[in-house]
């Protein structure tokens, strides 16, 4: 098992996950966070930082596309260690629905 970052990431990217995460396994999109899956240890402690609930145990059903999109993009995305402010819009997002299909971006975040 390992923790995946889905679609409720998008244009929020609130960070809190990065700040205690014991393996610094995030990496940093454009808009929005993704997890490695093989550097991930499974403890859960990113799940419950998460103010709008986008991290999930791979082991939820119809998350395989969520499983994929963290493996390619935190192969290529820079590693981000240190929490950041969220941006200045992402209380407008947060209930969005349908946010990947609307404002995905593949563009690589700064990192640290």
């Amino acid at each position: 098992m390992t923790y995946i970052v889905t679609e409720l990431c998008i244009k929020c990217k609130y960070m809190d996950c990065v700040e205690v995460c014991p393996v610094d396994c995030f990496y940093e999109g454009q808009n929005m966070l993704v997890i490695h899956p093989d550097e991930c240890i499974d403890c859960g402690v990113c799940e419950p930082e998460c103010p709008v609930e986008a991290i999930k145990p791979d082991t939820e059903p119809g998350l395989e596309k969520w499983l994929e999109i963290n493996r390619e993009y935190s192969e290529t995305w820079p590693n981000i260690t240190a929490k950041k402010p969220a941006p200045a819009d992402a209380d407008n997002f947060r209930d969005e629905k349908g946010k990947f299909d609307k404002y995905f971006s593949s563009e690589p975040g700064e990192g640290d």
